[in-house]
């Protein structure tokens, strides 16, 4: 896998945990509310923050609240496919961190996913 893929979205979804954590780049995996259910071990060296502490919490309420905005968490909320790229700073908890994101998710159902890329 890798983060320009144009499969990336289906190669996500089937991917394990393990195979998150085998990833070069960041990944959060989280269900349609916001609700992370994988932080990949990339994402959580890239950040400081350790998958015990996000797993199960809104990403974008109580981990990265930088992202709860209309460029990353209202792309989420807005009906339809996504994937889009775009250039970011995260902020919160830790010294301002310059990153692509690749933000995804299937119209109809599934999980939504962050892939994270310094930048």
């Amino acid at each position: 896998m890798n983060f320009d893929s144009p499969t990336l979205l289906a190669d996500l979804e089937r991917a394990t945990a393990s195979e998150l954590d085998d990833l070069e780049f960041g990944v959060v995996r989280m269900d349609r509310g916001g609700v992370v259910l994988n932080f990949s071990r990339r994402e959580s060296q890239l950040s400081g923050l350790s998958p015990q502490g996000v797993v199960g919490k809104n990403f974008f309420i109580e981990v990265a609240p930088c992202t709860n905005n209309f460029m990353v968490a209202e792309r989420y909320a807005e009906p339809g496919e996504l994937d889009e790229r775009i250039d970011y700073v995260f902020t919160y908890r830790m010294k301002p961190r310059p990153v692509r994101l690749r933000m995804l998710k299937h119209a109809d159902g599934g999980n939504q996913y962050l892939v994270v890329t310094e930048r």
